[in-house]
């Protein structure tokens, strides 16, 4: 198994696609059972931090099978457009089934750290669980920053650490136990949800990643933890400062046939 402090990055994603695409068809089932379906209300609630304007672009990075996606739709409305990233063909596949054939939302395979997207193309961009299996997250946020506009909202949606000594006990507990011998069941991967509760041991605290969003160039970012905080959803603005610097304004993304997707060739 791949550790999660792993010296090579690319080792690192390459054992992360690989694993991910093995797990992709059980993966929403063993989200609601791992989570006692805790999941969809923390995602529910980012999206709600998140504040796509109706209309609005949004982009959902490591979009898994499009549950964040998907709700940034309902969010923007008919007149706004969503993509979603991911760099697991296995998993970009089952979200374009599941958007069917609602309109102004695409799924799109790439990597978080090389975004096939524009500039300044977006108003608000997620990252729900994602972030700390890129290869190096510092890129990906320096990417995310890119793409968003001036203004511009990035939310992570991630495990974090827990502040109660006693409910850490009892997570540890559970993240070593239950979830390995359950994930090896019923996603029939050696080592998957192995890799979880470690890849979260080694994952910086809710100070220590808020720090890192600020190097990336975020201003101001502040964060909430949900259940303890063995979740947070970190919230980070790209300043309006950019303008000034010659970055895109607001109005980059707003017209023309060639905007539509948002989506760098």
């Amino acid at each position: 198994m791949l550790p999660v402090t792993a010296p090579n990055p690319e080792r690192k994603r390459a054992y992360v696609r690989a694993m991910f695409g093995a797990i992709a068809r059980r993966y929403d089932l063993l989200n609601t059972l791992l989570s006692f379906g805790l999941h969809r209300r923390w995602k529910r609630y980012a999206v709600e931090v998140a504040a796509p304007p109706p209309g609005g672009c949004a982009v959902d990075v490591c979009c898994g099978t499009g549950d964040l996606a998907l709700l940034l739709r309902e969010k923007v409305g008919p007149q706004g457009r969503v993509v979603g990233v991911d760099f697991a063909e296995p998993m970009v596949r089952l979200a374009r089934g599941r958007a069917g054939e609602r309109d102004g939302v695409w799924f799109v395979q790439g990597d978080a750290e090389a975004l096939p997207l524009k500039d300044g193309a977006f108003d608000v961009a997620t990252v729900g669980f994602g972030i700390r299996n890129v290869g190096e997250a510092c890129r990906a946020l320096r990417e995310l920053y890119r793409v968003l506009k001036p203004g511009g909202r990035l939310v992570v949606l991630e495990f974090s650490r827990p502040r109660s000594r006693l409910f850490a006990a009892l997570y540890d507990f559970y993240s070593y136990t239950v979830i390995p011998w359950l994930g090896r069941a019923l996603s029939r991967h050696p080592d998957a949800y192995w890799y979880l509760p470690t890849s979260i041991r080694g994952w910086p605290d809710q100070e220590a990643f808020r720090g890192t969003l600020e190097q990336a160039g975020f201003q101001p970012v502040r964060y909430h933890d949900l259940l303890w905080g063995a979740v947070a959803v970190h919230v980070a603005i790209k300043p309006r400062a950019d303008q000034e610097a010659g970055q895109p304004d607001s109005n980059t993304v707003q017209g023309g046939p060639e905007a539509r997707t948002e989506v760098r060739s």
